[in-house]
């Protein structure tokens, strides 16, 4: 099961989506991170713990595409979140 680490908050500032660090997530990760439609879909579905064909079933209602394409840019995405030190 993968998870959003605590301490990291998403948020809407003007047309952007952006992910910021709130009290000690802030002392280790210093910066924000700019989302697009899918990212942010992505990051709501990782807050609570959930694994990644939960995250393809919900890509797949949520979106025209294929589950192949879906599953990639899942572990494309969750990659880059776990090289971050995001994810639980």
């Amino acid at each position: 099961y993968m998870k959003i680490k605590e301490g990291f908050v998403l948020r809407q500032v003007a047309d952007a989506t952006i992910v910021v660090p709130s009290g000690k997530a802030s002392l280790d990760f210093n910066g924000m991170i700019t989302l697009n439609e899918t990212g942010a879909f992505l990051w709501k579905l990782l807050e609570p713990d959930t694994d990644e064909d939960a995250m393809v079933s919900a890509m797949l209602s949520e979106y025209d595409v294929d589950e192949k394409t879906a599953r990639a840019g899942i572990r494309k995405f969750t990659g880059k979140l776990e090289g971050e030190g995001l994810l639980d």
